[in-house]
């Protein structure tokens, strides 16, 4: 059996203290939101319930200190979700910052398993 190719797989969350402010998962949702404009089809896309989608947003929010979504509820369009202005700066430094990270641990990874790469 010839074994299989080795690579790195990095999941960059950031922490408040000991709690988990913002990760993957939030980034991944934040990103259906804006294409989609709902937070419940953003979940539905992701194969996420509805009410863990909503929880994840709130606890990431309370624990950065801003809203990531405009909410509307309802009425004549049936409602939806936009990113706030904070959420799409983070966002973006968030996507930019792992990019970077993946790129550094890509590099170190073919030095030190140059038999992978």
């Amino acid at each position: 059996m010839h074994p299989s190719k080795l690579r790195p797989v990095l999941a960059i969350r950031l922490f408040a203290d000991d709690t988990k402010a913002f990760g993957p998962g939030v980034a991944t949702l934040l990103h259906h939101v804006d294409a989609l404009h709902s937070l419940r089809a953003a979940a539905a896309a992701m194969g996420m319930a509805y009410s863990k989608a909503w929880r994840i947003t709130k606890e990431s929010e309370a624990l950065l200190g801003f809203a990531l979504l405009d909410s509307v509820t309802g009425g004549k369009n049936g409602g939806g979700a936009r990113l706030t202005p904070e959420a799409r700066a983070f966002l973006a430094r968030y996507d930019a910052y792992t990019a970077a990270l993946r790129a550094a641990s890509d590099a170190l990874f073919r030095v030190h398993f140059p038999e992978e790469g």
